[in-house]
């Protein structure tokens, strides 16, 4: 998952779900306890999930004792940091949450997780960075808190997490080393598919329906068939994906990149072809929030983003098209379907020396009761628990004109986790090889280079840097 995608406040892009919050109360869910349902079955009845409780014996265990962790700022931790009070009465405990600006805080991580030190308890673990941290042993294996009953009661039920979401927080041997507080998929969003029933066709399912209906809805009614924006690396790399071929050889393992092979030639042409010939003037240098815009306000139709940015296209305050629009599965290519999926997870540094109450911590933090309550209470959308996801008021909240986009979401979590295609961006090395990726594809779509020389120049360009860091390379 690119970084961008992943740090803008979600406050900044979901809809507004009074929607969600009518149905849940019409529902009979009950009165809100301190913002908290009442115990009871998940999914059965108008009860949902408990409140959080305290372990036994925690407020006992913890208190006096203080931790300290941090996280980038983002509308999850912002919330959690106003939650925090609540669990620090409960326990006893003192907690001292820090929220910095995304690249502050990676710089940060990175140099106190480098040095083992002491210092927090517990930390972010960034998707793009997951791939070090975690293989350089600088995150805690769980797997002794998950499975000591004493540490963690049952109901906490650590399978409750979707697969997709989880596949960074792993390590080779598949020991859990965090567990995700958000997960995006890459979905396709049809701001008009009215335009292209008009045209007498149905949504793209594959990459030649797709090229058809752009050429044959391009410039109707003074719309653009299609809108992206200028992170190449993240818009894209499904396309490369779809066409066979891959980042790298075989990451994490084997990282020489493979950016000249043909597979990689043609998509970059393809996606070239879609950038030139079906875009508003000047998407070059557009950014999520200029790519969404153009779809909210009319004036451009398909876009393959993540939800979590797209959704403000259904948000009938910000948008022209809100009761037109249409997420879906986007479009196979001729090896397959492979959309986006990134998260973002706690963990507890190798170096703390309080893990059993930083695990208290996050295992509250991370509890279906305190996720539920957040999507409840503050709009949230990004929930990795398909307790929550697969919750009836929640499928109902996240519906928008009969698409269910729960439902798509597992979806999407399931086929990112078996098979295994978003490996490639949570390598050390990836941010490198990212930017030589969106030169090349710029230089494609301008002309300034044909498809195959640009992509062995940029080939060239990755190999030269990762030799630089150390990386081994095949001849």
């Amino acid at each position: 998952m690119r970084k961008r995608n992943l740090t803008k406040s979600a406050d900044d892009r979901s809809v507004s779900r009074r929607k969600f919050l009518g149905l849940t109360a019409a529902a009979g869910v009950g009165a809100v306890a301190a913002g908290v349902e009442a115990a009871g079955p998940v999914g059965k009845g108008s009860a949902l999930f408990a409140q959080a409780p305290a372990r036994a014996g925690a407020a006992r265990q913890f208190a006096g004792i203080t931790i300290n962790g941090a996280m980038f700022q983002h509308s999850f931790s912002a919330i959690l940091k106003e939650y925090v009070p609540e669990f620090e009465q409960k326990t006893g405990m003192k907690v001292n949450l820090e929220l910095q600006a995304f690249p502050v805080y990676n710089q940060r991580a990175d140099l106190e997780l480098s040095t083992k030190g002491s210092g927090y308890d517990f930390l972010n673990v960034t998707f793009i960075y997951s791939g070090r941290w975690i293989g350089a042993g600088w995150f805690a294996n769980l797997e002794e808190f998950i499975k000591d009953p004493k540490l963690t009661p049952p109901e906490w039920d650590a399978a409750d997490f979707a697969g997709g979401p989880m596949v960074p927080f792993k390590d080779a041997k598949g020991d859990r080393h965090g567990f995700p507080w958000l997960g995006e998929v890459q979905a396709m969003t049809v701001a008009q598919p009215d335009l292209i029933e008009k045209a007498g066709m149905k949504l793209p399912e594959t990459y030649d329906e797709l090229m058809k209906v752009l050429a044959a809805t391009n410039d109707k009614e003074g719309v653009k068939a299609y809108v992206t924006h200028k992170t190449h690396h993240w818009m894209w790399v499904h396309f490369l994906h779809g066409f066979g071929g891959n980042v790298f050889k075989d990451p994490p393992g084997n990282l020489t990149p493979t950016l000249d092979s043909p597979a990689a030639i043609q998509a970059a042409e393809f996606y070239a072809n879609i950038l030139r010939n079906y875009c508003p003037e000047g998407v070059l240098s557009y950014t999520d929030d200029q790519m969404v815009a153009a779809q909210a306000q009319g004036r451009a139709n398909i876009s393959m983003h993540t939800l979590s940015w797209t959704m403000p296209v259904a948000d009938p305050k910000k948008s022209k098209v809100a009761d037109k629009v249409a997420y879906v599965m986007p479009p196979a290519g001729p090896k397959g379907l492979f959309p986006g999926v990134g998260s973002h997870g706690l963990g507890i540094p190798i170096g703390s020396r309080k893990k059993e109450a930083a695990w208290e911590f996050i295992r509250w933090a991370l509890s279906k009761e305190t996720i539920w309550r957040m999507v409840k209470e503050r709009d949230y959308t990004s929930p990795c628990r398909p307790s929550v996801l697969n919750h009836p008021d929640f499928k109902k909240g996240m519906t928008f004109n009969g698409r269910d986009l729960a439902v798509l979401s597992l979806k999407i979590f399931e086929m990112a986790e078996k098979g295994g295609y978003m490996k490639y961006r949570t390598v050390p090395v990836f941010p490198q090889v990212g930017d030589k990726i969106n030169k090349a594809i710029e230089v494609v779509a301008t002309k300034q280079m044909p498809a195959e020389a640009a992509m062995k120049q940029a080939q060239a360009e990755a190999i030269a840097d990762l030799k630089k860091a150390g990386i081994k390379i095949d001849a």
